[in-house]
């Protein structure tokens, strides 16, 4: 049997059952193989078909994606897929095509073969394995390789496969035997636990931070036991779906661009439980050292390296299953924090997530405003995929309510723009029965806008909905709060082309609706988005919108940027707001 067809059932045996592909013809046998097995779905795009195997992936409790692509411009077309994968530490298996093995360069010369480049070299630096399989390799060799992608702390595996090897005939040794995780969790000790139980039961003022390391099914299978700890519970941007915000114990999302409530909540914790988050600068804020400025901080990972990475000051670390830890916590006896969580609470409920500050002109729609609508019209079985940069991914994680059940998928490590559309399709694949709400900005969506085509053919249940502003609000706002307004390259008045998006998705017979005063209670606007299939919804926003609150930075004479700690958001609060709800904040 030839090679390829093997690698087809292992990939079956696997658990893997969907595949995103771009067709090559270095990867032609594979393509005729594992199309036999399970379905194939094209992409205009290499990228697309690395994201939505992620995000099939990451929405997945049952089945997984894997992305195919050529050799040489495939290989390269899908790097920014398999960094945004690494950075998230997100399960990607990625199979790529290679030239015959005699026409391999091996470093003597750029390039023998046709379409040939070294694509193991290329992407090796973000990914767990990356291999090039010169010879047939067994079951379980191939199998261990797959396994490490979703083993230990997740990530990307490359596997390289020459035409001749995928043709070469191959007698397959016996698959008896399951195979084991390369990299099983290790479980935190009793005394880290009984460790943390003490300092929980003993501090005034703690808070549980969780984040995307966090399972869904295992924090929802928890939640009764965090109610009853009484304990603030806030989340990262990757763990924004593990608690409801209408949950009595959660207090927000703190971030460099986070609610203003929850990064003041944060800041007057006097101790801190981080579970499943490597606490990167985005979510400590570039001014490292001013985070948790009165507290303690217990950091629980799988990666040793991030625990000792040395920002920010952690008081005590833990390489554990922050899923296996977190229950164990909860068994303890961590004592009566009601007055604290009630203040947490009313900071809360007394800053708004929708600010005054903001301005939008008329005619206009107010982002902020969109977002707690679109809020109120999703339900709980919806996916939510708030794209990954930009105005708009902002605008979402600051004022979006997530209900128990949905699902809010993003990468904001690589925070590339252009993922939203491919990610949508992924989660869309995986759960053809759910909606799946994408929002992104104009020009995030400009950058894979052809992957259109690819939702409207298969008929995806998505709802798109574009910001139109003319450009890139982020980087404009840049521009117009350090360099005066002098704006470059960064809307269509100053060089950037995007499209009249009416028009656009007319090309590919898409329902489009341009949102306006009373869009909500318009049967039209209802009828699409409540309907399945997909459709496309244009949001004006003002090419002038402000985006508060956000840390402030200043640029030093000797040119350094200085960033506020995360609980000095601009614009400053009034001083009443100031006095009463940061009475813990020397």
């Amino acid at each position: 049997m030839k090679y390829s067809d093997h690698l087809a059932e292992w990939l079956l045996q696997l658990g893997y059952d969907r595949c995103f592909f771009v067709g090559g013809g270095n990867i032609m046998h594979l393509i005729e193989s594992i199309s036999r097995r399970m379905p194939c779905n094209a992409v205009i795009h290499e990228v697309a078909a690395g994201i939505a195997a992620e995000y099939y992936n990451e929405t997945s409790t049952s089945g997984r994606a894997f992305a195919l692509v050529t050799a040489g411009p495939g290989i390269t077309n899908i790097v920014s897929a398999i960094a945004g994968a690494f950075l998230e530490s997100r399960e990607l298996l990625v199979i790529g095509g290679q030239v015959k093995t005699a026409d391999l360069a091996h470093g003597r010369v750029r390039q023998r073969g046709i379409q040939e480049v070294d694509g193991v070299s290329i992407v090796r630096p973000v990914c767990k394995s990356a291999v090039l399989l010169t010879e047939c390799v067994s079951f379980h060799t191939f199998g261990s390789l797959a396994l490490e992608s979703r083993s230990g702390r997740k990530g990307p595996v490359f596997i390289e496969i020459p035409l001749d090897i995928q043709a070469r005939e191959y007698t397959s040794e016996s698959q008896s035997g399951e195979l084991v995780e390369a990299y099983p969790l290790a479980k935190a000790s009793n005394a880290d636990v009984d460790s943390t139980v003490t300092l929980l039961r003993n501090a005034e003022r703690p808070l549980f931070l969780l984040g995307g390391g966090l399972d869904r099914g295992a924090v929802i299978r928890m939640l009764d036991r965090l109610t009853s700890a009484g304990i603030p519970v806030a989340t990262t941007w990757n763990g924004a779906d593990r608690i409801a915000s209408n949950h009595p114990v959660f207090v927000g999302r703190p971030n460099t661009w986070g609610q203003r409530s929850a990064n003041l909540v944060l800041q007057q914790a006097d101790l801190l439980i981080a579970l499943g988050t490597r606490l990167g600068m985005q979510q400590t804020g570039f001014n490292w050292q001013g985070f948790l400025p009165g507290g303690k901080l217990v950091q629980v990972d799988i990666d040793s390296a991030e625990l000792s990475k040395g920002h920010p000051k952690v008081d005590l670390t833990i390489c554990a299953d922050a899923n296996d830890f977190l229950l164990r916590v909860l068994d303890g006896d961590l004592g009566n924090h009601r007055d604290w969580l009630s203040y947490a609470r009313a900071v809360r409920d007394a800053i708004p997530l929708i600010e005054d500050v903001n301005v939008t002109r008329t005619g206009y729609i107010s982002p902020y405003v969109f977002a707690d609508e679109l809020s109120r019209q999703c339900t709980q079985d919806d996916i939510i995929i708030p794209c990954s940069s930009g105005g708009a991914f902002t605008v979402m994680l600051q004022t979006f309510s997530q209900k128990q059940g949905q699902v809010l998928v993003t990468n904001k490590g690589l925070a590339s723009m252009g993922y939203g559309l491919s990610g949508a399709i992924g989660a869309s694949f995986r759960h053809p029965d759910r909606r799946v709400v994408l929002v992104e900005g104009d020009g995030g969506f400009a950058q894979n806008m052809q992957e259109i085509g690819t939702a409207k053919v298969n008929e995806l249940n998505i709802k798109i909905f574009v910001f139109d502003d003319s450009g890139y609000a982020s980087i404009r706002m840049t521009q117009r709060s350090y360099f005066g307004g002098r704006y470059v390259g960064c809307d269509t008045q100053t060089g950037l082309g995007l499209p009249q998006w009416d028009r656009l998705f007319k090309a590919w017979d898409v329902p489009t609706y341009r949102l306006g005063p009373g869009y909500a209670s318009d049967p039209q606007f209802l009828g699409l988005f409540n309907n399945s299939g997909i459709a496309a919804f244009v949001v004006s926003i003002d090419p002038e919108q402000t985006y508060f609150p956000k840390i402030a930075s200043h640029i030093t004479e000797s040119g350094a940027m200085v960033s506020n700690p995360l609980h000095l958001m601009t614009p400053d609060l009034s001083a009443d707001l100031r006095a009463n709800f940061s009475r813990y904040i020397s």
